[in-house]
């Protein structure tokens, strides 16, 4: 579906709740550094994450994997679409040496959309995961994953690597799922999570897996409740909630700021329905804060 975007349409100012602090703290700014010096992307700078100065300055990332080009054009996204690069063999290598000079007891690691290899870049999450477990003894690994358009063999090659939580997000409602995510399917995202919980205890593997949605596009109360038990009936057990923000004028406006109270209300009702855990604010993402998540209690 082409996204029409009227620039005029809901350019109101920023409540004041969505506030970002600038960095302070010399620890941002050699996390920074060593990113530069291992030629590493992260969905921090690539997406605008607004918690990036936070994380930066606590020594923590997300590292994005497969280069900084993605397939798709989703229309809230601030990753460049463009024709991929080939994918860079000694990155899985770098991503590890990474974590282990930032001493990360959890990492989060996730990738652009690769329509353009057959298996959507799920050979090089597994090589990234192994590497990093190598030079990492014991560390948590997130894995956020495109849906690898639904294929079962792609999800295989993953999760033999043994991730710890398998993070792949909805981001709306399905009404606005079209809208929203450039050939991206509301139904095809609840099958891969359903699969990867149902492969992973197959083979007697412990996995939590996790999703996220964004509000304020325009989605309803109702559809947001819906979209939690279509989550947990496709046995999601973590979930993270968070205010839409545009990235630029040619991207999809923000329809409403959800305000802060109506998070905790969506947290409260999102635990009632018995996700184990739950990050629900306007400023929370994917990644954020995710080592407060321990995947041995799920």
């Amino acid at each position: 579906m082409a996204i029409k975007i009227d620039p005029a349409l809901h350019q109101e100012a920023k409540p004041p709740w969505i506030k970002v602090r600038l960095p302070r703290d010399p620890v941002f700014w050699s996390t920074k550094a060593l990113i530069s010096d291992l030629r590493l992307h992260t969905v921090c700078e690539e997406a605008q994450c607004p918690n990036r100065w936070e994380c930066w300055s606590q020594g923590t990332a997300t590292f994005m994997i497969a280069g900084d080009r993605c397939t798709r054009a989703c229309g809230f996204c601030a990753v460049k679409t463009a024709k991929p690069l080939a994918l860079e063999a000694d990155e899985p290598e770098r991503v590890a040496q990474a974590t282990k000079r930032m001493k990360l007891g959890h990492v989060v690691i996730t990738a652009v959309a690769r329509d353009d290899v057959p298996d959507g870049g799920a050979l090089h999450f597994a090589r990234t995961i192994e590497a990093v477990r190598r030079e990492n003894p014991g560390i948590v690994i997130e894995i956020l994953v495109p849906d690898f358009n639904g294929k079962d063999d792609a999800l295989q090659t993953v999760l033999a690597a043994r991730p710890e939580i398998f993070n792949h997000n909805l981001e709306t409602v399905e009404r606005l799922t079209p809208l929203v995510r450039s050939r991206a399917q509301y139904h095809r995202s609840l099958h891969v999570l359903k699969r990867a919980r149902e492969m992973a205890a197959a083979v007697g593997q412990k996995l939590a897996t996790k999703s996220g949605l964004m509000l304020g596009l325009g989605e309803t109360e109702t559809e947001v409740f819906q979209a939690m038990d279509d989550l947990r009936e496709s046995g999601v057990s973590v979930l993270t909630l968070g205010q839409y923000l545009r990235p630029s004028p040619q991207h999809l406006p923000v329809v409403s700021y959800v305000e802060p109270a109506q998070f905790d209300l969506y947290k409260e009702i999102a635990l009632n329905k018995g996700f184990r855990h739950v990050a629900s604010a306007p400023l929370v993402r994917s990644s954020y804060h995710a080592a407060d998540f321990r995947p041995e209690l799920d």
